[in-house]
């Protein structure tokens, strides 16, 4: 007789894995345009800014905190470089890219100063400096998009050519830059001293303290880090659109925060992984893009999303209870 318990995933990527199975099954039959490989290309170059986000949002939720300003972040470093090039003439592209990084990382590491040392709670700290970043960019810019960019911003690089009989494809940049920056993420958490010490941080934020671990320094890395992948971000999502509007990312937050929770991260720390981030975001990008080819409303849409992240929430705590369940009545 067949063996069912063998096919019960032993970790919350495999029960990612069989929910992703059932979804491309559905949608494979429920449209022929969904599993055709321009599609799936479309739609990992479409969510690669979404990982990247999400990456970055997973090393803060690694620490036990919560950041919902990335991607006014993001917004900001877009429209400061961008100005730069077409005002100043500064169109050095090393030399944008690693500006960019620095004024992110500055920015989240503002966030990380004023949660740990004025003991305010990370999301209200971060709405409210979504909030500022975004407001004042707005005000600043007029909402004004720009869109005389740099060649080596906007120009598309052949990446990955490929060709499969007589179409031609690509793999492209945004995806490359993604899979590169999962990589990173994953050495840092999985085979470095530091990363080991943000797992501690998000476990048990005191003891971490007490066996001589610098909570101050790793909150200020992991926001800094958030705010470097923000910049990052930003950044390839000028490349895929080629223009700078300053509220194009503004409103795309809890997608991403979907995703980092869906793949096993834990609002209270400590918990996920990188490979399950990645299959949260493409979860959520499968869902979207399935819905909307079979004719589903936009609407709809969000009551999915929203429905798919309480379910999450709500499996997650029941397995910290069960974890914690001793027994008692």
């Amino acid at each position: 007789m067949l063996n069912l318990n063998r096919l019960k995933p032993a970790s919350n990527e495999g029960y990612l894995a069989w929910v992703l199975v059932a979804l491309i099954v559905i949608f494979t039959l429920s449209t022929p345009q969904f599993m055709t490989l321009r599609n799936l290309l479309d739609l990992s170059e479409s969510y690669a800014v979404s990982g990247i986000f999400a990456l970055g949002l997973f090393v803060v939720l690694v620490t036990g905190g919560i950041d919902i300003s990335f991607a006014a972040v993001a917004s900001v470093v877009q429209y400061i470089i961008a100005t730069l090039a077409i005002r100043y003439g500064m169109t050095n592209p090393l030399g944008s890219i690693v500006l960019a990084m620095a004024i992110g990382t500055t920015l989240g590491m503002v966030n990380a100063v004023l949660i740990y040392c004025l003991r305010i709670v990370s999301i209200i700290v971060t709405i409210s400096m979504q909030s500022l970043l975004f407001g004042m960019l707005m005000w600043l810019t007029n909402g004004t998009s720009l869109y005389d960019l740099p060649d080596w911003l906007i120009t598309p690089l052949k990446v990955l050519p490929f060709s499969v009989g007589a179409e031609h494809y690509q793999i492209g940049l945004p995806l490359v830059v993604m899979l590169l920056v999962a990589a990173m993420t994953w050495v840092l958490l999985n085979k470095t001293h530091l990363g080991r010490q943000l797992f501690a941080v998000g476990g048990d934020q005191e003891s971490a303290r007490r066996i001589g671990i610098r909570v101050g320094l790793l909150h200020l890395f992991a926001y800094g880090y958030l705010g470097a992948m923000a910049a990052i971000g930003g950044l390839v999502q000028v490349y895929r659109v080629g223009e700078v509007v300053p509220n194009a990312l503004v409103g795309g937050e809890l997608d991403v925060l979907a995703a980092a929770v869906l793949g096993g991260a834990s609002l209270n720390g400590g918990k996920g992984s990188v490979v399950g981030t990645l299959m949260g975001v493409f979860l959520i990008g499968i869902l979207k893009n399935g819905l909307n080819l079979i004719g589903v409303s936009n609407y709809f849409m969000n009551v999915v999303i929203g429905g798919v992240i309480v379910v999450a929430i709500t499996v997650t705590h029941y397995k910290k209870r069960k974890e914690t369940d001793v027994g008692f009545a």
